[in-house]
């Protein structure tokens, strides 16, 4: 639950679609467990949306780092020979890169990349060394805006297709520079992740 708060300030109703195992009842007691502790706090949006959202304090964002480290573990495990759509999120790869992302890489950018993965929209923002992922569209006109699909997205996070190619192909769709298209990738991309944790193959 933190790992998608980390994302954004979600709904009830929102988390509990992307966490359908828990159930309400479960889901329910976990918030207001987290609540308590001080991690999690809930608000009302301000109009027109004026709905209520939970969202992570500040020592609720100082959990971070723990969950990218989670993150490195799980990437040194087997990985299957196909990707479940009904399982696998692109928002959430985003997450994992962009918070591991090598500094120098975004150093002197002030850049926003959103992304259409599927029925997935979710945005990057690049801006002097920080990189961060966030769910739904960017709150502002976002400098590239990017459609194709999962198998897409991944093949362009781990290197194994270029972004001129996956343009060339018809594989991605793009609205903004070609040149911000191979930026968002370079700044995105499982390289980073790796040299980060230093990942080494399970044993």
């Amino acid at each position: 639950m933190v790992r998608e708060l980390l994302l954004g300030p979600k709904r009830f109703k929102d988390l509990l679609a992307v966490l359908p195992a828990m159930g309400s009842n479960r889901l329910g007691d976990r918030l207001k467990t987290l609540q308590a502790a001080g991690v999690v706090a809930r608000r009302t949006l301000p109009p027109p949306a004026g709905v209520n959202v939970y969202e992570l304090t500040e020592s609720g964002q100082q959990r971070r780092p723990a969950i990218y480290c989670l993150g490195a573990w799980g990437a040194q495990l087997p990985v299957p020979d196909s990707i479940d759509p009904d399982t696998a999120r692109a928002e959430l790869i985003a997450f994992g890169l962009a918070g591991t992302s090598p500094p120098e890489l975004s150093a002197e950018l002030g850049e926003t990349y959103q992304f259409e993965v599927g029925d997935e929209c979710f945005h990057v923002q690049a801006t002097q060394g920080v990189v961060t992922a966030h769910s739904g569209p960017a709150p502002v006109a976002a400098d590239l805006l990017v459609e194709c699909d999962l198998q897409t997205f991944i093949a362009l996070a781990t290197g194994e297709l270029s972004p001129p190619r996956a343009v060339r192909r018809g594989l991605a769709r793009i609205r903004g520079e070609p040149a911000l298209f191979a930026r968002a990738f370079n700044v995105l991309n499982f390289s980073g992740f790796a040299r980060k944790f230093e990942l080494v193959p399970a044993t």
